[in-house]
């Protein structure tokens, strides 16, 4: 057990060193077994924090970010979330103005994260297999750049099903009604 955290903790310092050392744009910790947004990265990127504009954190056990994480990395174009067990999302994430795409998907989602209603260049929302009921479509309609919301094997109530079509003037995906299951 050890010997993975050990594998684990290296090649986040791996990836994160090679961030700076080449002066990417791009943060990629996907599958590493992440329980929390490292504290130690916050230091190691505080030079370059601002030139990051994707991070992805697919595929780890993460149950929360913090609000210095939203914070810290205010400059994000895209933020990979997908596969991870959050079920909420900081009020800070209203730092993220120039976020283009949030990807939340397989996620324990209950609620819809309604603080990315309030972030003007939000283009691509995917919310994919999540527990989501309700929708605020009013506030999601009112968005000005969002293109398209993913809503695929949710639990919509029909509310949604209904009022959303006329009001929206984007791609909303939405799973057949009834159909519970991700696709095989």
């Amino acid at each position: 057990m050890l010997k993975k955290m050990g594998e684990a903790v290296a090649r986040v310092a791996r990836k994160v060193n090679e961030t700076v050392e080449s002066g990417s744009d791009t943060l990629d910790l996907a599958e590493c077994k992440l329980v929390s947004f490292p504290i130690g990265i916050y230091k190691l990127l505080r030079n370059v924090s601002d030139q990051i504009h994707l991070i992805t954190l697919a595929n780890n056990e993460l149950k929360s970010l913090t609000s210095k994480f939203m914070t810290t990395f205010s400059q994000l174009r895209e933020l990979h979330l997908e596969g991870n067990f959050l079920h909420r999302l900081p009020s800070e994430v209203s730092a993220l103005q120039h976020l283009k795409a949030i990807d939340l998907s397989r996620n324990q989602f209950q609620d819809f994260p309604e603080q990315l209603t309030t972030l003007p260049a939000l283009e691509t929302i995917n919310l994919e297999e999540n527990e989501i009921v309700d929708v605020p479509v009013e506030k999601l309609a009112a968005m000005p750049a969002l293109r398209s919301i993913n809503l695929r094997f949710n639990p919509l109530n029909a509310e949604v099903r209904v009022i959303a079509p006329p009001l929206i003037k984007f791609d909303m995906l939405m799973s057949p009604e009834g159909a519970r299951a991700s696709p095989p």
